[in-house]
C-alpha cells in the first residue's frame, strides 16, 4: 500500500505527459528529462494534456508503483505554470490537489516542526 506522509519528497512534473506512457518511459522521463533519480523514493506527479487525471510513480525498495486518478468530473483546478521543469510539494497539498482543490488557496496550517529524512 503506498502512503503519503509528510517525509516524502513529492515533485510535480510541470508538463504534461503522454498518458500511454507506462512505468518504464516514466522512469526513463524522471532520470533524462527531469534529471531525477526514480530510485529515490522521491513520489513523481505526472498531469495529461487535458489535466483530467494524474499518475503517481514512486520505487519503494523493491519495486514501482504506478497509481492513476481520473477524475469522474472536471480537472485540475490547478497546476503550476511551465517555467520550470518540476515543481515541490508537501503531501497536505498533493491530497488537495487530488481532490481537485488549489493547494495554494486552502487554508492548512504550517508544520510545527518538519520532518527531515535521513
Amino acid at each position: 500500500m503506498l502512503q503519503l506522509t509528510p517525509h516524502h519528497r513529492l515533485l510535480l512534473a510541470v508538463n504534461p505527459v503522454d498518458f500511454r506512457k507506462g512505468i518504464d518511459s516514466l522512469i526513463a522521463l524522471c532520470q533524462q528529462y527531469l534529471n531525477e533519480d526514480a530510485y529515490s523514493g522521491t513520489i513523481f506527479v505526472f498531469t495529461n494534456k487535458r489535466r483530467i487525471a494524474v499518475k503517481l510513480l514512486v520505487y519503494d525498495g523493491q519495486g514501482f508503483w504506478l497509481c492513476m486518478k481520473r477524475f469522474s468530473q472536471g480537472q485540475l483546478k490547478w497546476w503550476p505554470k511551465a517555467d520550470t521543469r518540476t515543481y515541490t510539494l508537501n503531501a497536505q497539498a498533493l491530497q488537495v490537489l487530488l481532490y481537485q482543490g488549489h493547494p495554494q488557496r486552502a487554508a492548512m496550517s504550517d508544520d510545527w516542526k518538519p520532518v527531515v529524512a535521513q
